[in-house]
């Protein structure tokens, strides 16, 4: 059976902030200026969202990371996370698991308040589940907000993370180790009209906002920024574990942060995509999606 008590006291030496109250009771609790919580959850399964041999520290890295980019696209600052963590019985895994975790949160400056812990069968997969809290602007970009006529852009670099034909990451540290765009979404939230981050893959995700905005998407792909030269534009487009931000902005306004202009919204619904303005054929999967 594995060391909960073992496991809590390291958990201790990280969860230092005065809310978490030396995670001594049931809950935490957090004092707040006036104003909106942002919070969001993310869970990460072995053989789904990680490999059986990818870097415990790593995993532990992602797991904070992928949290820290849905309060980004919100332009939120971190307040603080929980988190739900299943014991495998590997307290060496374990132990290598909070050092990653702890430090992307002490990197990202979003402590640890609690949790739980459960224990599972020898040999399950392992399940991880981090809920974190941040404090919104003033303005808040939701992924349904762009309006006809509004330019499309993109943080960063694109397809880095996604995995090549030889079954391995085309760059092993931006899928292991991505890093949330949270000082670009505080910048971007006060002019962005919609933002979303790109988790599961560029296309599939935009095709997301363009749903929720009730506008039509037009993506060039000769303007995507690729993360690495000679890559094919489509896997990279399709490819997840980006952790960059999508948004849109009025037309004529300059980001007010690193970004690339990739398209363009109108009226009417859907996603199309262009190169050196031609159409091109949408593929088949646009990206990840979850239990398909």
């Amino acid at each position: 059976m594995p060391d909960e008590f073992a496991f809590l006291t390291a958990l201790r030496a990280i969860a230092t902030h005065p809310a978490a109250a030396g995670l001594a009771d049931d809950t935490a609790q957090l004092d707040v200026a006036a104003g909106r919580l942002i919070l969001t959850s993310d869970t990460m399964v072995e053989r789904v969202h990680f490999r059986p041999h990818d870097p415990a520290d790593s995993i532990g890295w992602k797991l904070a990371a992928v949290n820290l980019s849905d309060l980004a696209a919100k332009g939120a600052v971190p307040l603080g996370c929980l988190l739900n963590y299943a014991l495998s019985g590997d307290a060496a895994w374990d132990d290598a698991f909070l050092a990653g975790l702890n430090e992307a949160l002490t990197r990202f400056a979003m402590p640890l308040l609690g949790g739980d812990t459960v224990a599972i069968p020898a040999g399950s997969a392992r399940s991880f589940t981090l809920t974190a809290i941040g404090r919104a602007q003033d303005r808040t970009p939701l992924r349904g907000g762009a309006q006809p006529g509004e330019a499309l852009w993109v943080t960063g670099q694109i397809g880095g993370a996604g995995f090549g034909p030889d079954g391995e990451p085309r760059d092993l540290a931006r899928y292991l180790r991505p890093t949330p765009r949270l000082a670009e979404g505080q910048a971007l939230a006060p002019f962005a009209t919609a933002m979303m981050d790109v988790s599961d893959g560029l296309l599939i995700d935009a095709r997301r906002m363009a749903e929720a905005s009730s506008v039509a998407l037009t993506i060039a792909l000769d303007a995507v920024p690729l993360a690495l030269p000679g890559l094919d534009p489509i896997e990279c487009v399709t490819a997840g574990d980006d952790y960059e931000l999508l948004f849109t902005l009025p037309a004529g306004i300059t980001p007010p942060a690193p970004a690339t202009r990739i398209g363009t919204t109108s009226a009417g619904s859907g996603l199309t995509l262009i190169s050196n303005g031609a159409p091109v054929p949408l593929p088949d999967r646009l990206g990840y999606q979850h239990g398909g």
